[in-house]
């Protein structure tokens, strides 16, 4: 089957994750995303492998007014499982997961394969977990068209983007983790003074 390069699948659904509150996962997507332009509602995780899907479904589950996208890895979500279950149990409608499958761990230096590699199909079992809306894409086109049909149905989903095992160059981001983070308090938090019938407030 063909595969994507991850940064060109980015680069396709880029119009609508720009609109977006986008949780990503650690190493290569991050900064694959942020060569693309980065946007105060881009929320980049360092250091918590495995939990792009849990703080996400925590920003969705307290501001169900705001279209939330987690970006992550096949090797991540491996790391998590549980959260699959726990996305199923809340359902929340604004919350799209995008997981980029290369089937190996890319991020420490393709030091061995993860276990979709020899047959685990990631979004078979998120749909086993209870997500309501899965789909597997091998082609830009493909990611597109779903994630567009995703974010026009407002449930929860589970796309998972089957993707050649090939990073950026470097993995440096040009915004200190720190700053990224109170950034994207203040873009939340400004959002919420745009949102109709919402205060404004600490988030």
């Amino acid at each position: 089957m063909p595969r994507m390069l991850r940064v060109d699948a980015l680069r396709a659904i880029y119009p609508e994750l720009s609109r977006c509150v986008v949780v990503t996962n650690m190493g290569a997507a991050p900064a694959e995303l942020f060569s693309l332009g980065h946007q105060p509602g881009f929320f980049y995780l360092w250091h918590s492998m495995g939990l792009a899907s849990s703080v996400g479904l925590g920003i969705a589950l307290s501001r169900p007014e705001q279209q939330v996208v987690v970006i992550d890895g096949d090797g991540s979500l491996l790391m998590n499982l549980g959260s699959l279950t726990t996305l199923a149990r809340y359902r929340p409608a604004n919350l799209v997961h995008v997981v980029f499958d290369n089937e190996v761990l890319l991020s420490v230096g393709r030091s061995f394969t993860t276990a979709t590699a020899t047959g685990t199909d990631l979004a078979a079992m998120a749909a086993a977990a209870g997500v309501p809306r899965t789909a597997t894409c091998h082609t830009e086109d493909e990611l597109r068209r779903a994630f567009a049909e995703a974010l026009a149905a407002r449930e929860l989903s589970t796309l998972v983007a089957k993707v050649e095992p090939v990073g950026p160059p470097g993995y440096f981001i040009d915004l200190h983790y720190i700053e990224s983070r109170f950034q994207f308090q203040r873009h939340l938090r400004h959002l919420r003074t745009l949102s109709p019938g919402k205060e404004g407030g600490q988030d």
